[in-house]
């Protein structure tokens, strides 16, 4: 197929080639422009456009491509959620994705999030540098014996469940459905208000629908423990911003590690180091000591962008070969 690929990086292109070239032959064109109404016209004439989490794939854009002979959107990620399913299931687009790249990769993230925070690593490393050694300021707890709250059990969350698992941690869960594989890993299904109450860390890991947009407010925080943690590496609209910063500011929130924002679309991914930071509520955030922030960097690992490259070229390859995709996603 001849494929647009939008929102490049090095990285991107890296991988995708390299994956191209061991398995695949496409036609790859890599387009460094995030994806919308406006760029949509640089997809003319291509069979498909391969996009990232901050591509905008809504009805406008979709039937601009669709006009274009674009005829298959490959999310080179597993979320979906800014793609319009029901405008590409009536322009008679498919729509692919990658469920599974590595989920060690964003497990390991949301655990090293947890010990900075915990630990207070990010402060002490700044001290050290300063030549301040005073500890105080920095204590920590141990993790053995707190409860951890999963909310969202599939890949991830599983592989976040076995690490806090061996550090000796309880683990409740909260999901739709039970896994199998969670409960073999010792993961207690709850309610999500017992989840809650009785949770020390609380992390994310639930896709974004509309069920699960500001699933964490004020009404949730409110029935959370005080000086609670709060992680998420999931979406950043599961989370209520503006409620989590009164959470700090009141001290309710003890902790907040994140990795996604539900405004990140101008900000991560970009170098802004030189311009002024427009959006006041990141900026707030950025002000506590006792909150982490990464730029949506829980995917990054070599391993994971290796078989996002290989699945998303294997998704065309198997639309072009079959006319079908297990990597479907249907409305």
């Amino acid at each position: 197929m001849k494929v647009a690929v939008f929102s490049t990086k090095p990285y991107d292109e890296q991988f995708l080639s390299q994956a191209n070239q061991e398995a695949h032959q496409h036609e790859l064109t890599f387009l460094e422009t995030r994806l919308n109404e406006t760029t949509a016209a640089l997809a003319q004439g291509y069979d498909a456009v391969c996009v990232f989490v901050n591509d905008q794939v809504d009805a406008p854009v979709l039937e601009k491509l669709a006009e274009g002979g674009t005829r298959v959107i490959a999310l080179r990620c597993a979320g979906f959620n800014n793609v319009d399913l029901k405008a590409a299931e009536r322009l008679g687009m498919a729509v692919v994705r990658v469920p599974a790249y590595s989920p060690y990769a964003v497990a390991e993230h949301t655990v090293a999030l947890i010990l900075t925070l915990n630990r207070q690593i990010h402060r002490a490393y700044h001290r050290i540098r300063e030549s301040n050694f005073a500890l105080d300021g920095l204590l920590g707890f141990d993790l053995r014996g707190r409860t951890v709250g999963i909310i969202g059990t599939g890949r991830i969350g599983v592989e976040v469940a076995r690490i806090m698992r061996g550090f000796g941690c309880r683990v409740l869960g909260y999901a739709h459905k039970v896994h199998k594989e969670a409960e073999e890993v010792g993961v207690e299904y709850v309610p999500l208000d017992e989840l809650f109450a009785e949770s020390d860390i609380i992390t994310l890991h639930c896709p974004l629908t509309p069920e699960t947009h500001h699933l964490i407010d004020a009404e949730a925080m409110a029935k959370m423990k005080d000086g609670v943690m709060l992680i998420n590496t999931s979406r950043g609209a599961i989370v209520d911003t503006g409620a989590v910063i009164e959470g700090l500011k009141s001290g309710h929130i003890g902790y907040l590690g994140l990795d996604v924002y539900e405004e990140e679309g101008d900000l991560f991914f970009e170098d802004l180091s030189n311009l002024v930071l427009q959006d006041d509520v990141f900026a707030r955030l950025l002000t506590f000591p006792n909150v982490v922030i990464t730029g949506h960097q829980a995917f990054f690992t070599n391993d994971a962008l290796e078989s996002i490259a290989h699945t998303t070229l294997g998704n065309l390859s198997e639309l072009e070969q079959k006319g079908q995709c297990a990597n479907e996603v249907k409305p």
